[in-house]
């Protein structure tokens, strides 16, 4: 063997080496202590522009930093300001970190597109799939996909329990309305799935009583990109006792 390709060989070793295999998102988020889901969104329909100068990748890479157990994407572009291009850039930004696409999915062919986009896992609405929630959740996994169903009252958080999803997000925004409650979580509380708390969780304080409530994480979104010091905060969430 010629010395040239011995080098190339050994350096193609290291680069394959380098390809970190992610982890699953349901196992980092079961790890000891409150996990937290750091997003990266440029708006929200409510309140206008959130940052908008943000750089998905490298706040993405302050997330890492951070502690972020895994870190979510809005791909919503005209409420959210997302596209798929932030979802690969975080992708290929933070090799070895599971990456939620969060959207509003609809039709079966979105689950392909996340999948070919390179994310690990996907969001899945109650409210908007209803019945055919447990499709979506059996073509997701056929996709190789993990899900994290999104529920905001007790009928839907029953819809999402017999739907076999194995990550459940209680919502404590009303879609409706977009007002915040932190109550809804504390009284919707997953009994037969890995849980994570979403919206309205601010700091230490908040991501504390999501933690007494039995919730193995949180998703935060706002909170973050608004912070002048997002490592900071996501060390102070994740410390919450």
């Amino acid at each position: 063997m010629s010395n040239y390709l011995q080098k190339i060989l050994e350096r193609k070793k290291q680069e394959v080496g380098a390809l970190a295999e992610p982890k699953k998102l349901k196992d980092v988020l079961q790890a000891e202590g409150l996990s937290v889901i750091a997003e990266i969104k440029r708006k929200s329909p409510s309140k206008g522009f959130l940052n908008a100068a943000l750089d998905p990748a490298e706040l993405a890479k302050q997330y890492v930093a951070g502690g972020a157990a895994a870190i979510s994407v809005l791909t919503d572009e005209e409420g959210f300001g997302g596209t798929l291009k932030d979802l690969r850039a975080v992708i290929e930004a933070c090799p070895g970190t599971p990456v939620l696409r969060k959207d509003f999915i609809i039709d079966l062919k979105q689950l392909d597109e996340t999948a070919r986009s390179g994310a690990h896992a996907v969001l899945l609405i109650a409210a908007a799939l209803k019945e055919r929630l447990p499709e979506f959740v059996r073509e997701a996994k056929k996709c190789g996909l993990e899900t994290l169903v999104e529920v905001h009252d007790a009928d839907e958080l029953a819809l999402a329990e017999a739907s076999g999803a194995e990550i459940i997000g209680v919502n404590n925004r009303d879609l409706e309305t977009f007002a915040v409650s932190l109550d809804t979580a504390i009284k919707l509380k997953p009994r037969f799935a890995v849980s994570v708390a979403e919206s309205g969780i601010e700091n230490a304080a908040h991501a504390a009583m999501m933690r007494r409530a039995g919730y193995d994480a949180v998703l935060v979104g706002e909170a973050l990109v608004k912070s002048s010091n997002p490592e900071k905060l996501l060390c102070s969430l994740r410390s919450a006792e």
